[in-house]
């Protein structure tokens, strides 16, 4: 299989690069993470404005520009690359995925648009106490209230849950696992911002007592719709992965080019060049495990889409993490300070290893998938 891109494709490549060259500079990335912010509202507008990044793989009917997931994969590999403190991750590959997935038309078209232009931010909440992305960790309630739904419960660790305009919840009724829409400023919802490792990626902790929610979708049916939009969010993860392994590599390859010990580079030391060896061809496996779930969710072959995905997560995951370890050692005593970038790499990495299920839980997923 070619999992090589169009030169349209990589035209989009060097204009998202140029645009978070220019926005998501480590000055960037630090003003932001350490300002508590979350996000860049301004740069976040731009995106949506100038680029359509967040309506990319939407279909033009929604607002979205109508192009696929290879599209998708790349915007999302440079974003890993430049470590975006931005929403994105929560907007795209999680709310906007699970409303195209939904068989709500009315819910697509009054919520999609506004995730496409910019004006709304959105996540998907599903983990719990437990941490678990699988159906019987959902205990968050849904009960039926005049006409309407409310919801009663806890989710926590949701991606960008404080900042979000739109929270897509997913609760159990007693038809069973149903997708709910809550706005923000709903009365009865408590968001409470989490300390976390990773500070270029938020997360929030929500309380809902009696808070009033819209049905997305028919009640009882939503598991199926979350299942794929976390096999599809984890293709997108696993492509992000990969562009941050990408960057920080080529830091500490670069590094390793100029630091002098005992009159010679360090990079003529067997020890070094053995380990970016190692490290980059670990890395190249990881792009073909990313590239190969954005070729599955083009062919729309759902079988397919749980084994690349579940395959991606594991290795991606894995590798991502050990490349950002690698490059703290090949920088030595540099490596481990705050001022240097290789933390920042680090702890993006441990975090998205977790992001969507350990390693080990994908491993559950991808045995599953192949009948094992």
């Amino acid at each position: 299989m070619d999992f090589s891109f169009s030169e349209e494709q990589e035209e989009l490549r060097t204009i998202v690069r140029s645009f978070l060259a220019a926005h998501s500079a480590e000055t960037d990335v630090r003003r932001i993470s350490e300002g508590g912010e979350g996000y860049d509202p301004p740069v976040w507008r731009r995106m949506a404005g100038e680029l359509g990044l967040q309506g990319l793989a939407v279909p033009e009917e929604y607002g979205g520009a109508g192009f696929g997931y290879a599209e998708l994969g790349i915007v999302f590999e440079e974003m890993g690359r430049a470590l975006l403190c931005a929403p994105y991750f929560a907007s795209v590959a999680l709310a906007a995925e699970a409303l195209l997935r939904t068989d709500d038309e009315l819910a697509a078209k009054d919520l999609l648009p506004g995730i496409c232009a910019g004006t709304t931010v959105a996540t998907l909440a599903l983990t719990e106490e437990g941490g678990r992305w699988t159906e019987d960790e959902v205990r968050l309630a849904a009960s039926h209230v005049g006409g309407g739904w409310a919801l009663s419960g806890v989710k926590t660790y949701v991606p960008d849950g404080h900042l979000a305009d739109l929270l897509l919840v997913v609760a159990r009724g007693e038809d069973g696992v149903s997708l709910f829409a809550v706005e923000a400023t709903a009365p009865g919802l408590t968001r409470t911002r989490l300390p976390t490792l990773d500070q270029t990626r938020e997360q929030a902790r929500l309380e809902f007592v009696s808070t009033p929610a819209r049905l997305v979708g028919r009640a009882g049916t939503a598991w199926p719709v979350v299942e794929r939009t976390l096999a599809t969010a984890g293709i997108l993860l696993a492509a992000e992965q990969v562009g941050g392994a990408a960057a920080t590599l080529a830091t500490a390859v670069e590094y390793a080019k100029v630091r002098v010990q005992y009159g010679r580079p360090i990079g003529s030391f067997q020890g070094v060049k053995h380990l970016c060896a190692d490290l980059l061809t670990e890395l190249e496996s990881a792009r073909s495990a990313a590239y190969g779930g954005l070729w599955a969710l083009e062919s729309g072959d759902e079988r397919e889409i749980r084994v690349a995905a579940a395959l991606a997560q594991v290795y991606c995951s894995e590798v991502f993490s050990r490349v950002a370890a690698g490059s703290v050692q090949v920088h030595g005593a540099i490596g481990f300070t705050w001022e240097h970038p290789a933390h920042l790499y680090f702890k993006r990495a441990k975090s998205a290893e977790a992001l969507l299920g350990s390693p080990a839980h994908h491993r559950e997923l991808l045995a599953a998938a192949l009948g094992l």
